[in-house]
């Protein structure tokens, strides 16, 4: 876990680094600014076209020479799957000449920011960091770390295209630039969170009414009693929030996810504190009462995703809830149909508490800035030519390539509008559908959700029911319709190196601590007592301060986006 002394730690290392970096790497000063007259304006106005026309004629063309950079997620749970080493990828490297050399954190709780520090103090940074937006973007932009974008934004336009000006706005740093290119950014719902059903399971127990919490108690403990060895409720990677998360959304309207991960609940113009928020004690008094009568898996605070996988694909539970069942639910379904055609999954409307509105009730979130970020730093030789894949991959042709492989099995040419014609293969073969896409879904850096959505959609639409596909059968009936617009919560999080970004480490470490132990909680009451003294624990390191910070950046936020 995170201290307030690797936080110190951490900042120690930026400063060490800055001045090495900063030293070496002295910016040009371009604008040459002078005041000779109508004459030099003249003079200047030339220079500035004769700059435009070279700038045309120097853009790189993806594939005339090879690019070769390396590439760190830094995630604890992320490997990067070998590049080349499913087609889509293999196309890309033998057609566009991209090589690109994974550098991973090596795994376990802590593993990737210790891997950062570790390449950071040897003065040996990745080309491109794929990271969370926020304060460790800037941590390396303060630190001079940092490659700005502005300048090839309009040599090449697929980011500034399909993202608009109001995204890369929002994206920008203090000194006006923009350092980061976002990944699955959008201007439309989308999001795969929710709940996913054992099919079979459920119609062997009769398909009863799954709509309200009651409801979803009452048919874990039916599973419980006519499956003993199957899960009743898998919380996925529960130790990340994940179906916590969820179960938090069915206890109110308008509530989301978001204001656990942010440890900050809206009320009136201030935000407040997550441990006295009703609708989350509610919800932990739920999920310990689940856990307690083992209708929740006892092992999602600690279990892997390969482990939740496994689950997956042998149909071990009856119902799951994450951030993105989609992913194992899809392939699981195949898997399930293998053996008995009557199996697999489905995604069911989020579950509310009685007397909720269901069409309120937001089991995930979205925002316009999408996911995540890709930077690249100063080490990079060739920033501009990753900057130009990047950009590729973003747009249509990349977009179709990473997602659906290269042209000829999946789809084959374009329609009038530029989306690509799906082949019979992708509307009946699932197993090949899979096999395509499953080992993408790791190297889509820079997804572009608007143009995969609308080309899934308008295939989708021309198909019966039971030959659509399964993720995207789901995505347009129920979890872009129950997602969360939550914009005006972007970039809350403080530096980590100031008094704020080390109450956060504190107070997220209080919250990770207290709801462990709510979980595992004998009664109702232990649960309120737990967390009554997670907020005395939290007001004692500065936790008000921190909701302060929070609030400003949130107002500031709902200004941008004219709320």
């Amino acid at each position: 876990m995170k201290s307030w002394r690797r936080s110190l730690i951490v900042s120690l290392v930026f400063l060490c680094t800055t001045a090495t970096v900063l030293a070496g790497c002295g910016g040009k000063n371009g604008d040459n600014k002078t005041a000779e007259g109508a004459n030099n304006n003249s003079t200047k106005a030339e220079e500035k076209a004769g700059d435009k026309d070279k700038g045309s004629s120097d853009k790189f063309e993806l594939g005339s020479e090879p690019i070769n950079f390396s590439f760190y997620g830094h995630y604890d749970w992320y490997t990067m799957p070998t590049w080349g080493g499913d087609v889509a990828s293999k196309w890309i490297q033998e057609n566009k000449k991209v090589n690109i050399t994974a550098i991973n954190s090596g795994g376990g709780e802590g593993s990737a920011e210790r891997k950062l520090n570790t390449l950071i103090a040897s003065k040996e940074l990745p080309d491109v960091i794929w990271t969370e937006k926020g304060k460790d973007v800037e941590r390396l932009r303060e630190a001079g770390m940092l490659v700005p974008f502005d300048d090839y934004l309009d040599k090449y336009p697929n980011l500034k295209k399909w993202a608009g000006e109001s995204t890369l706005n929002m994206l920008r740093s203090s000194d006006g630039k923009l350092y980061q290119f976002p990944n699955w950014y959008t201007s439309q719902p989308a999001g795969n969170a929710g709940y996913l059903l054992n099919s079979k399971v459920y119609k062997d127990l009769g398909s009863p009414k799954l709509e309200t919490t009651d409801d979803l108690y009452n048919y874990l403990k039916a599973v419980k009693a006519k499956y003993p060895s199957m899960i009743p409720f898998e919380p996925d990677l529960a130790k990340d929030g994940q179906g916590l998360d969820i179960l938090y959304s069915a206890f109110a309207e308008d509530h989301s996810p978001v204001y656990i991960r942010e440890k900050a609940v809206p009320n009136g113009d201030k935000l407040t504190s997550i441990f006295q928020d009703p609708v989350y004690r509610e919800s932990m008094q739920f999920a310990s009462k689940l856990f307690r009568e083992k209708l929740m898996d006892q092992d999602g605070l600690t279990q892997t995703k390969d482990q939740l996988n496994e689950k997956a694909y042998t149909g071990r539970f009856a119902i799951a809830a994450g951030a993105s069942p989609t992913e194992y639910g899809s392939k699981g379904d195949v898997e399930l149909k293998k053996k008995d055609p009557t199996a697999g999954y489905e995604m069911i409307w989020p579950i509310h508490k009685e007397g909720l509105d269901k069409n309120k009730i937001f089991a995930g979130s979205y925002n316009q800035l999408g996911w995540n970020v890709a930077v690249i730093t100063k080490s990079a030789k060739d920033p501009e030519k990753i900057f130009a894949f990047l950009d590729w991959l973003t747009g249509e042709e990349g977009s179709r390539v990473i997602m659906w492989g290269p042209e000829g099995t999946l789809w084959k040419g374009l329609d009038e509008e530029g989306y690509p014609m799906f082949t019979d293969t992708y509307a009946n073969d699932h197993e090949t559908v899979s096999k395509i896409m499953d080992p993408t879904v790791n190297l889509q850096w820079v997804g572009n959700t608007v143009y995969i959505d609308k080309s899934k959609m308008k295939f989708e639409k021309t198909l019966p029911p039971e030959k659509q596909n399964w993720e995207t059968k789901y995505q347009s009936s129920i979890t872009w319709k129950t997602q969360y617009n939550a914009t005006a919560f972007l970039n809350l999080a403080p530096m980590p190196d100031t008094e704020e970004g080390i109450i956060q480490d504190q107070v997220k470490d209080i919250f990770s601590e207290s709801r462990a132990k709510a979980l595992y909680a004998k009664n109702d009451e232990e649960v309120l007592a737990i967390l009554d003294k997670a907020e005395k624990d939290a007001m004692s390191v500065g936790y008000e301060k921190l909701l302060a910070f929070k609030t400003q950046k949130w107002q500031e936020n709902l200004k941008k986006i004219g709320e």
